[in-house]
């Protein structure tokens, strides 16, 4: 059992809090390199936060006890009714021990640091197992005084741990993003150290005489997915699509999709592979390779893809909504073309069946029940839904999976 001061002001809990932050800063830079490289950042960070996250201790007063009383020695100086003239007297006299035991939940060692706000007073308790113990030795036996005693300390504690939550609070709000700038910033060094950029450059542009297959209003952008050039080392730099690009590209498959919604006279009857064959016109005709004409290419009937040294970094499947079986067979089916961490796929899903709602409800529960899983990106958009999976038997390879829904009324 631990007694001392609580809320000691020589243990400025800011100094401590500040003190847990460079502590989580040397075990970032203290992880190996390749470790660094290889993990999930988010799934890192996660990790760390849940780790280096206080929780503000909050007492149980409605599950208060007290133990037996017990006999003991009270010193005339512990004697707050001692009046005693004659020295011969023995300096102490028999008193009882009264402790009261308060069960608390959160971290007890933010009980002896001294939060930013306090005042004056100190008080001594003993901590063990997630209850406070409070001891009064008296040598009378006046109840009301007793209760008044033991009122005020808890009121003084309350107050403090109200203090301590403030600024705990604080601490947590701001550990997530401290937590994942130090990755980031560690990785983007060994990175540059090994002088590797984050993203593979092919050289993907928009065609300088691109004609308008259909009225979509687009600012013209050039793409560039930039390649980690290295020494073979333990981590393997692997090509990715860059994040805005990857928005590009939805943004075009979008407009193209809000297209078929306002025609579906003509749409409507298209078969999937014919819908996605105007996806590819409308692509190549905007994008275009180093050494190719059409950087947009088909690997089965209805997949869009882009391939960079026989392997892909981006994968979209165009399919009509026929239920949920056919909707995991359309995932599973894209995991079998994802060679590279990082890849960036999606899903355009054509409803001809009406109830365009039950389907939005269904899609955020199917794959957060789907296998490779990892967690959800909020994107605010009514029907659109971003997803982080992993490859198989590796969840530090993270696949970015959206799912944009289309209502194509039937004629």
């Amino acid at each position: 059992m631990r007694e001392d001061y609580l809320f000691n002001i020589d243990r400025p809990l800011s100094k401590y809090l500040e003190n847990k932050k460079l502590e989580v800063k040397r075990e970032i830079y203290e992880l190996k390199e390749d470790y660094i490289l290889n993990v999930s950042e988010e799934d890192l960070a996660k990790a760390l936060v849940e780790k280096y996250t206080f929780e503000p201790p909050k007492l149980m007063i409605d599950k208060i006890y007290s133990l037996e009383p017990k006999e003991v020695d009270v010193g005339i100086s512990q004697d707050p009714n001692r009046n005693i003239l004659d020295r011969s007297i023995l300096p102490f006299r028999k008193g009882t021990l009264i402790t009261i035991v308060i069960p608390f939940e959160g971290d007890e060692e933010l009980f002896y640091y001294q939060p930013s706000t306090y005042h004056s007073g100190t008080l001594k308790g003993n901590i063990q197992e997630n209850n406070l113990f409070l001891e009064y030795k008296i040598t009378h036996h006046d109840a009301e005084a007793l209760k008044k005693d033991i009122d005020h300390d808890i009121e003084y504690i309350q107050n403090y741990l109200k203090y301590v939550e403030n600024d705990v609070n604080n601490y947590n709000n701001s550990l997530e993003n401290y937590i994942k700038n130090l990755i980031k910033t560690r990785k983007d060094k060994l990175l540059q150290d090994r002088n590797l950029l984050s993203s593979l450059n092919i050289p993907i542009k928009k065609r300088s005489d691109a004609p308008w297959t259909y009225p979509i209003l687009m600012k013209k952008k050039k793409i560039n997915i930039t390649l980690p050039q290295v020494k073979p080392e333990k981590f393997k730099p692997e090509p990715t699509l860059a994040m805005e690009i990857y928005e590009d590209i939805l943004k075009i498959l979008k407009n193209m999709s809000l297209v078929m919604e306002r025609s579906p006279r003509v749409f409507s009857k298209m078969k999937e592979e014919t819908l996605r064959d105007h996806f590819l016109v409308q692509l190549n005709g905007l994008y275009e390779g180093e050494a190719m004409g059409e950087v947009f290419n088909f690997l089965g009937k209805t997949d869009i893809l882009i391939r960079h040294n026989n392997n892909n970094v981006f994968i979209a499947e165009c399919k009509f909504w026929r239920g949920e079986k056919t909707f995991l067979e359309t995932i599973d089916q894209l995991f079998k073309y994802i060679t590279w961490r990082d890849t960036k796929i999606a899903i355009l899903l054509f409803n001809k069946q009406g109830d365009l709602t039950k389907i939005l409800e269904k899609i955020p529960k199917i794959i957060k029940n789907y296998h490779l899983y990892k967690r959800t990106i909020n994107i605010s958009k009514e029907t659109e839904f971003r997803f982080v999976l992993h490859i198989p038997n590796d969840t530090n390879r993270e696949v970015i999976l959206t799912v944009m829904v289309f209502d194509i009324p039937k004629i």
